[in-house]
């Protein structure tokens, strides 16, 4: 089920379960894991796209080796908050892994998360070339660290 507040994501998860953050991009998908407390966020993995059912392959099989009970999806919003063909996009890939997977998802704002991953990128003098190869699953550990941080600041 995707549901409308995180909050409703700490209530429906068994406790001492992972949560994975998503970061979806058109080429990529970005995955990020927290530890079993939901309070810190690392970097797993990114999966280059290809089609959707290889794409969930790679996505389930990853779910049920770390025990991941809940999905963090960033939501790419526009400046102003509102949707745009991005989310529409987000919102579908959420409704599809649905009828893969019956995970409860939470759909985050994630506006310019991957902006601020490279601007630390860059300060920490990062190469292009590694920068490229991590930013995606970066920028998903971003997103799902806002949500992990939310959820404990209501702890």
């Amino acid at each position: 089920m995707i549901l409308s507040n995180p909050l409703e994501l700490r209530e429906s998860v068994r406790a001492a379960a992972r949560l994975m953050g998503l970061d979806v991009g058109t080429k990529t998908i970005g995955l990020a894991l927290s530890d079993t407390r939901r309070v810190i966020a690392t970097p797993l993995e990114t999966i280059r796209r290809r089609r959707f059912r290889e794409d969930m392959a790679r996505l389930s099989a990853l779910i049920d080796a770390h025990g991941v009970a809940g999905l963090v999806i960033g939501l790419p919003l526009t400046l102003a908050g509102t949707d745009g063909p991005r989310t529409q996009s987000i919102r579908q890939f959420a409704r599809n892994l649905l009828d893969v997977r019956d995970l409860p998802i939470v759909l985050w704002d994630e506006r310019l998360s991957t902006a601020a991953v490279t601007r630390e990128m860059i300060a920490a003098d990062l190469t292009r070339k590694r920068r490229g190869a991590i930013v995606d699953r970066v920028a998903a550990a971003y997103i799902l660290q806002g949500c992990l941080d939310f959820l404990g600041r209501l702890a």
